[in-house]
């Protein structure tokens, strides 16, 4: 396993509309991508973090870097893999391995 990845994220935060209405809408979106849309697409459109105006890009990073959950679940992807819904302290996330 390689110690650096890159990856992309959808966040849908907790604070903005609940931990209920975050984790269907994050399931929402798993579901479109499932069926052909454009992760960055729908990360422009739909992502609470800062990264969504760039298609949710975080660039490549380490172990250490992200939080213990996101971490975990990022490094357990393969290249081209969607994540199913990660719960970490921001909210719900997809993650796309992207390297």
């Amino acid at each position: 396993m390689s110690d650096q990845i890159s990856a992309a994220h959808i966040l849908r935060s907790i604070d903005k509309q609940g931990k209920e209405a975050a984790l269907k809408e994050i399931e929402d979106l798993k579901i479109e991508i499932e069926d052909g849309a454009d992760f960055a697409d729908l990360a422009v459109v739909n992502s609470d973090c800062p990264s969504g105006a760039s298609g949710g890009d975080l660039g490549s990073f380490g172990k250490g870097a992200m939080v213990p959950e996101f971490e975990k679940a990022a490094f357990a992807l393969k290249v081209g893999e969607v994540s199913g819904p990660v719960e970490t302290s921001f909210g719900y996330h997809l993650i796309h391995r992207t390297e």
